[in-house]
């Protein structure tokens, strides 16, 4: 079929490019639609050749690599690239795909084989708590401001689209503005990117094990109020870089569960708060009286918890009554909740 497509003038642009990336992109349709007959994800959506981030992928037979020099098919020259690293010494792509953003920029990824060696064994471990006032709390009780990258931007992303909301649909000059509007917000994800990758390196290369909590992120985005503030902490970016950096250099990340009251256990003696509104940001515990920041009481308590996972295993559950379960003789059923507070108070 491809074939016949590009001899029909309404596809005659078919024959400007490889045929390698179209035979790609025609695999990737067969694994998006095997994906959706297997009932894993939904309906394959249509990819519009203008308004899409077009993202072509070549194969070996697509491009060749010379003196650390990229060659397309179809093209008489080199593409003149600004590297933003060297590849692997002695490595050569095996697969390179181009992609075009909204804002008309142009990137190309090299899958390369390489090795990354671990980092060196150290014993530090540190729970972390996000928030919105300030992006990560630690249990050591550093904690990292929030740098709010879509507030500074608010106002000149507020009136590049209401230019782009005056503008003839279909002209020329919506076009001009709708690359504006594009170029503001990858400029702010870009920055917020960089943020995460610095701040999710700096963690895994002090930290032999990271605790952190399974947060619902795609649900708590359903809060009207403060959706837009969490879109910008981004959490889920931030969980994604520590995992699979972890993975690459030998370290440990540990999710706690969504329901384990971090903010409600008093660190110092396991107590547990009747309840803890969000405005109450330092409190005391009426068991033992230590004074507490509510964020770093939680990170500690999410520390102690992911380190009795570490040491027990099972899940980290919330501190409220469970069906009682048959166990094997001799065993004594023991809560990890409670060994988490135990630990902690002999830390």
């Amino acid at each position: 079929m491809l074939t016949k497509w590009k001899r029909t003038e309404e596809l005659s642009f078919l024959n400007e490019v490889s045929a390698v990336a179209l035979q790609q992109s025609l695999r990737h349709l067969h694994v998006a639609f095997a994906n959706f007959f297997g009932k894993r994800p939904s309906y394959p959506r249509f990819k519009s050749r203008r308004r899409s981030r077009a993202s072509p992928k070549y194969t070996k037979a697509g491009f060749s690599w010379r003196d650390g020099e990229l060659t397309l098919a179809k093209m008489d020259r080199p593409l003149a690239i600004r590297w933003s690293r060297p590849l692997p010494e002695g490595s050569a792509p095996e697969t390179v795909t181009v992609s075009r953003d909204q804002a008309g920029r142009w990137f190309i990824s090299l899958v390369v084989e390489t090795s990354t060696p671990p980092h060196p064994v150290i014993h530090a471990a540190v729970g972390v708590d996000v928030g919105l006032s300030s992006l990560v709390t630690m249990s050591t009780g550093e904690k990292v401001s929030n740098p709010l990258h879509e507030v500074r931007e608010r106002s000149k992303l507020t009136r590049a689209q209401r230019r782009l909301a005056k503008k003839t649909k279909g002209s020329a000059n919506r076009d001009k503005a709708r690359r504006e509007v594009a170029r503001i917000h990858a400029r702010i994800a870009d920055r917020r990117r960089d943020f995460l990758h610095k701040l999710s390196t700096r963690l895994v290369r002090e930290n032999q094990t990271i605790v952190i909590e399974d947060l619902n992120v795609s649900g708590m985005l359903r809060n009207g109020k403060l959706a837009r503030a969490m879109s910008d902490a981004a959490w889920s970016d931030f969980r994604a870089f520590l995992e699979y950096k972890a993975q690459w250099y030998g370290r440990t990340v540990i999710a706690v569960d969504r329901w384990f009251p971090s903010s409600k256990i008093c660190s110092a003696c396991g107590q547990k708060a009747e309840s803890m509104p969000l405005n109450v940001r330092d409190w005391r515990c009426d068991g033992c009286g230590a004074a507490h920041d509510r964020d770093v009481n939680a990170a500690k308590n999410v520390l102690a918890a992911g380190l009795a996972v570490a040491a027990c295993g099972g899940d980290v559950r919330p501190t409220r009554r469970q069906p009682a379960r048959r166990l094997p003789a001799k065993q004594e059923a023991r809560p990890v909740r409670v060994v988490a507070s135990r630990l902690h108070a002999r830390r």
